[in-house]
Order: structure tokens, then C-alpha cells, then sequence
């Protein structure tokens, strides 16, 4: 199953991969009903969660019931746990929007959610994040994740949605991190799909940030304050969720 989920994503465009791979994975998933790890998105227990990734798929990443991946149930159980999201009605701006959120989100806050991407057959709104065809503080929240490794200019982006953030918003803007590096690694002159996967995780990136992220974000104007969720949830917890135990949160206000 692992190798089938990495040919598919190294070789299938993502938005055609985005209008079946749901439907395909929900039939899968009667096969994997048991109580080993737990989806705090979808609340669904399963023996375990599927592989996913290109290059090295990850054990125990996917669900197969609402497609979270480990980012996902990290940043959902954020929202529940360290914000008012799910209480107050806010506006949001969800850049990329996952799978997993969307008719959650929708249900949720109704006309106040608004998706937008440059592709995604998922989205409302044709975007492209150098230029938010929104005005200022138009938003009680933004989500960019796993979008500013892609984008051609990152601190345009990042200021960009700063600009249409409200000044007591919060944005959460995740990233791929390595963080075995002090620096975020560019390189334009590698050309070759195959060696920016190696560099880069995925032959689309342009950058892998290092352990000075919050700092690039920082950069654009943001003020960040790095959420280490996984110490307050607990490493079983995080465990039976199958969380990454360790990713930052990085939470950017005005």
C-alpha cells in the first residue's frame, strides 16, 4: 500500500488526486476498523492509519476516514484546545484548503469560510498568494499550510497575508522544517525533478525551511510565538493520534 500512495503522489497531479482519492480511501477503510489510534478530526478509531508520503511514506500518517494527515489532527486539536475558533464565528481565509477541514469548516461558519487556491478544484476563490485579491484586515483567520515552500517569493506571501489579516487575528502558516538546519536551504541552479526531491522533499518546492522559520516569518511583520502542543497533549495521546511529535506551531498575529 505504501509504494501504490508513492507512485500515486509522485506521478498524479494533486488536484485529480484531491476529487477521488476520498472516495476510494472511505471503501478502504472498513478494513482497518479497530481501536489502536484515534482521528480527533473525524473521531473515528481505526487499527491503524495508512502510509503516506513520496519519497519515504510515513507509517501510520493517513486517515483513511477523513484524509487528516499528522498536521492536520495537530492543527485541529490547536484550534479546539488554545483558540476560541470553533466558538466565535470568525471569518476566515483558507489558502489550500485540505480535504479533511473543508466541509467541517463549511458546516461550521457557512458564508464567513472562504477557500482559495491557485489550482485546487476544492477551492472557491482562483488565488494567487503573491497577490490576495482581498482588502486589508478583512480576516479573523488565515490557514497557509504546506503553501510557502511552493511560492516564488515567501516574504511577499507572508506579507500579503499579514496585510489582509485583522489586527487581532491570528494566521497559521506551516511549513515543511527541517530541523537538523540553522537556515532555510534555496538552491535555483538544482533543476532536476529528481535531485530537488532529495533537496527538497518534493520536486515543487522551491525551499526547505530550517529552524530559523519562525524568524523568516517574523520578517514579513508577523509577530510569532512558537506552540510546542505535543508537550501539553502528552506523548501517549500524541502517540495513539499519531501526531508529529516534532513539529512547532508557529502562531503569527499583527
Amino acid at each position: 500500500m505504501k509504494y501504490l500512495i508513492s507512485w500515486i503522489l509522485r506521478n498524479i497531479p494533486r488536484k485529480y488526486i484531491q476529487l477521488v482519492a476520498h472516495q476510494l480511501l472511505k471503501l478502504y477503510s472498513i478494513f482497518l476498523k479497530g481501536n489502536k489510534v484515534h482521528c480527533p478530526v473525524c473521531q473515528e478509531n481505526f487499527s491503524k492509519f495508512l502510509p503516506y508520503g513520496r519519497l519515504h511514506p510515513r507509517e501510520n500518517a493517513l486517515c483513511p476516514s477523513c484524509l487528516s494527515l499528522e498536521r492536520h489532527r495537530l492543527m485541529f486539536l490547536f484550534l479546539q484546545k488554545e483558540t476560541n475558533f470553533f466558538q466565535s464565528q470568525p471569518k476566515v481565509l483558507h489558502i489550500a484548503p485540505e480535504y479533511c477541514f473543508i466541509d467541517r469548516f463549511e458546516k461550521l461558519l457557512g458564508e464567513n469560510y472562504i477557500t482559495a487556491d491557485i489550482e485546487s478544484p476544492l477551492a472557491k476563490v482562483k488565488m494567487d498568494l503573491h497577490d490576495i485579491p482581498f482588502e486589508d484586515n478583512s480576516f479573523d483567520v488565515v490557514f497557509c499550510n504546506h503553501v510557502l515552500e511552493h511560492v516564488r517569493d515567501d516574504v511577499r506571501c507572508m506579507q500579503e497575508i499579514r496585510r489582509v489579516l485583522k489586527p487581532d487575528g491570528f494566521a497559521l502558516c506551516q511549513s515543511p522544517q527541517r530541523l537538523d538546519l540553522a537556515t532555510t536551504y534555496e538552491d535555483a541552479s538544482i533543476t532536476d525533478p529528481k535531485e530537488r526531491e532529495i533537496h527538497f522533499l518534493q520536486d515543487d518546492h522551491l525551499r526547505i525551511y530550517g529552524r530559523d522559520y519562525g524568524t523568516q516569518l517574523e520578517k514579513s511583520g508577523f509577530q510569532v510565538s512558537p506552540i510546542h502542543l505535543i508537550e501539553k497533549i502528552g506523548i501517549e495521546e500524541s502517540k495513539k493520534m499519531a501526531l508529529p511529535l516534532g513539529e512547532i506551531i508557529y502562531l503569527c498575529r499583527k
